[in-house]
C-alpha cells in the first residue's frame, strides 16, 4: 500500500461521528429505463465483465490506513492494491415486476448496513427485477471519502449523452479528474507561504467575529429574519436514533418550482425549503407534535472554485428558517425567503476559510448529541438537514439504457433523524428523505404531502 493523501477536518469530522446507529455514509438510487433492444441479461454480462475487469481508480480504490482507529490522528487514505469487486459490486433483484415501494424497502435496508472500513468505504448494487424491464443502481459511499459536489461529478463523468454508447465504463474505473495548479507565486518560500496562511485565518477571525455580532444584534432586536445556532424548538425529529432506515422519493419538474420562486419573488431553493416546510407542518401537525415554534433547517453550501476535482469535503453551512408557525403558505413562503436572504447576507465577503469557521461554529452545538443521552433532552443546534446538489441538465445513458432520476440518500445521525436531499436532473427535481425508521415510521406520507405542498403554493403564487 501507498499513501495517496490526508484526510482533511470534515473527513476527520465524518469519521468521527460514525457509530453503530448513525452511520455517515451517503448514496444514490439511479432508476434506468430499457433500451429499444429490451437489453435483456445486461446485468448479467456486466457482471461478468467486472469478474474479469480489476481497474480501480482513485478514490474508488483507497482505504482507511488505521480501519480499526478511525478517530487515530494518524489516519490517512492508502490505495488498497487487491481490490475484491465481487464484494463492492453486488447483484440484486426483486420478485418480478417489483413496484417503487418494494424498491424503496430494498434501498431502505441496503441503506442500513454499515460500512466495512477494512475496505474501500463503497458499495454498488445492481437491482433488477424492475415493472417495465427496467432496472436500477444504489450507491453508497462514506461521506468522509466523498461528498455531494464530488458523487455528482464521478456521475456525470461516467454516463454518457448517446444512448448509442454500448461501452461505457463503470464510475469506479475512471481515471480522477486533475486537480488545477495551486494559485500563488511560483517563487514564494515556504516561510512566505505559511505566512500568507497565517494572514488567511486571521482576516477569517475577524469575518466570523463579525458575523457572531450579527447574531448577537438579531437577538437583541428580535430579528427573527437571521437564525442562530440553539433556537430550533425541541421535536420529534431531534431524538435518538436507531440504525434502521426508511428511504422515500418524488419528482417535480424544475419548471413548476422556478415558476414559483418566479412569482414568489425567491430563488428555487426557497422554493424546496417551503416544500418541506408545508409537508412538516401538516406530516408534525396530524400526529400532535408540531412545535409551537418554527422549525430551523440546516442548508450545506458548496464551497469548492469550479475547477475543483472534488474529493474529500469542501462544504459551509448557514442555518434558516422552516416557518412552519405560518399558516398561510404564500406568507410562509416570503417568510423563508426573508431568512435565506439574511443567512447568505452572513456569508458575503468571506474567504473559504473563513466560511468554514463560521460553519464550524454553527454546527459545534451539533456535537452534543453524540453524548450518550443527550441527544432529544437539550435544544438541537436545528432540526434538520435541506441540502439541494446540482446536477446534469442533459439526459444521460448507461450503454443505451436512459437514466430516469438520481434519488440522493443522505445521513440521520443522533439527534438528527431527518435528511431531505434535492438533486436536478434533465429538467426534473429529485427529493430523497431519509429517516430513521423508528422515529418517523409514515415517512412516505410526508413524501406524498411535498407533492402536495408544491400544488399548494402553485395556487396561492398564481
Amino acid at each position: 500500500m501507498s499513501l495517496r493523501k490526508p484526510l482533511g477536518a470534515l473527513d476527520r469530522v465524518f469519521l468521527a461521528g460514525e457509530t453503530r446507529e448513525s452511520m455517515m455514509h451517503v448514496g444514490g438510487l439511479l432508476p434506468f429505463s430499457p433500451p429499444p433492444s429490451g437489453g435483456r441479461d445486461a446485468l448479467r454480462r456486466l457482471m461478468d465483465e467486472l469478474r474479469r475487469q480489476w481497474d480501480v481508480r482513485p478514490p474508488w480504490n483507497l482505504k482507511l490506513r488505521h480501519p480499526d482507529l478511525l478517530t487515530s490522528p494518524l489516519q490517512a487514505w492508502v490505495e488498497d492494491e487487491r481490490i475484491d469487486l465481487d464484494y463492492h459490486v453486488r447483484r440484486s433483484a426483486l420478485p418480478s415486476p417489483g413496484d417503487e415501494r418494494e424498491l424503496g424497502i430494498l434501498v431502505s435496508r441496503l441503506h442500513s448496513t454499515p460500512i466495512d472500513f477494512h475496505r474501500p468505504p463503497w458499495e454498488a448494487h445492481l437491482i433488477e427485477g424492475l415493472e417495465g424491464g427496467r432496472f436500477a443502481i444504489y450507491v453508497k459511499v462514506h461521506h468522509s471519502l466523498v461528498d455531494g459536489f464530488t458523487g455528482m461529478r464521478l456521475l456525470t463523468r461516467v454516463l454518457s449523452h448517446d444512448p448509442d454508447d454500448l461501452d461505457t465504463a463503470m464510475f469506479f474505473s475512471r481515471p480522477p479528474l486533475e486537480a488545477a495548479p495551486p494559485r500563488g507565486h511560483e517563487d514564494e518560500t515556504p516561510f512566505e507561504a505559511l505566512l500568507q496562511q497565517a494572514r488567511e485565518q486571521l482576516g477569517a477571525s475577524r469575518d466570523v467575529g463579525r458575523a457572531m455580532l450579527n447574531f448577537a444584534r438579531a437577538s437583541r432586536d428580535h430579528d427573527h429574519r437571521l437564525v442562530s445556532p440553539l433556537h430550533a424548538p425541541r421535536c420529534v425529529l431531534n431524538q435518538r436514533v436507531t440504525r434502521s432506515r426508511r428511504f422515500a422519493t418524488q419528482q417535480y419538474a424544475v419548471s413548476r418550482l422556478k415558476d414559483v420562486a418566479r412569482r414568489g419573488g425567491g430563488t428555487l431553493n426557497d422554493v424546496v425549503l417551503a416544500v418541506c416546510g408545508s409537508a412538516l407542518r401538516r406530516f408534525l401537525g396530524e400526529q400532535g407534535v408540531l412545535p409551537d415554534e418554527p422549525l430551523t433547517v440546516m442548508i450545506p453550501v458548496n464551497i469548492r472554485p469550479k475547477d475543483d476535482p472534488g474529493g474529500g469535503n469542501a462544504v459551509g453551512a448557514v442555518l434558516a428558517t422552516l416557518a412552519t408557525d405560518v399558516s398561510d403558505p404564500r406568507e410562509r413562503l416570503g417568510t423563508i425567503i426573508a431568512s435565506t436572504r439574511r443567512a447568505k447576507e452572513q456569508l458575503q465577503g468571506m474567504s473559504r476559510a473563513a466560511i468554514l469557521q463560521y460553519s464550524a461554529l454553527l454546527l459545534a452545538p451539533m456535537m452534543l448529541s453524540f453524548v450518550p443521552g443527550v441527544a432529544g433532552r437539550l435544544r438541537p443546534a436545528f432540526n434538520l438537514v435541506v441540502s439541494n446538489v446540482p446536477g446534469p441538465e442533459r439526459p444521460l445513458y448507461f450503454r443505451g439504457w436512459r437514466l430516469e432520476a438520481v434519488y440522493p440518500l443522505s445521513i440521520p445521525f443522533s439527534g438528527y433523524s431527518l435528511n431531505v436531499t434535492v438533486q436536478s436532473y434533465a429538467g426534473t427535481l429529485n427529493f430523497g428523505f431519509t429517516g430513521c425508521r423508528e422515529a418517523l415510521p409514515h415517512l412516505q406520507r410526508l413524501a406524498v404531502y411535498a407533492g402536495e405542498a408544491l400544488e399548494e403554493l402553485e395556487a396561492v403564487t398564481s
